[in-house]
């Protein structure tokens, strides 16, 4: 369908190799050490986790068009719902 994944992560180049080795994700995993893609992306904030509050990573997804014009946005999306989701996105159904 023409779409490159890319992965960005506030962990270290080196978590992310080992991540990448470990599962072979098949698509490139950019460290964000300082937060600031996580933050241009307002995906950097407060998570509460069973009731224990700290600031984080926001797991989301983004679908971004060769014009650089987002065409999907999806904020605490689980990993098994990122592909179909896109996907309606890319076939039109959504």
């Amino acid at each position: 369908m023409g779409v490159a994944a890319v992965g960005v992560s506030p962990d270290s180049s080196e978590k992310l190799k080992s991540f990448d080795e470990k599962y072979r994700l098949e698509f490139p995993l950019l460290s964000d050490g300082d937060h600031q893609v996580a933050r241009a992306y307002g995906v950097w904030g407060e998570k509460n986790l069973y009731g224990k509050k700290s600031e984080g990573i926001i797991r989301s997804s983004f679908l971004i068009d060769e014009a650089g014009k987002l065409r999907g946005v999806w904020y605490k999306v689980s990993p098994k719902d990122t592909i179909p989701k896109a996907l309606e996105v890319l076939q039109g159904k959504s």
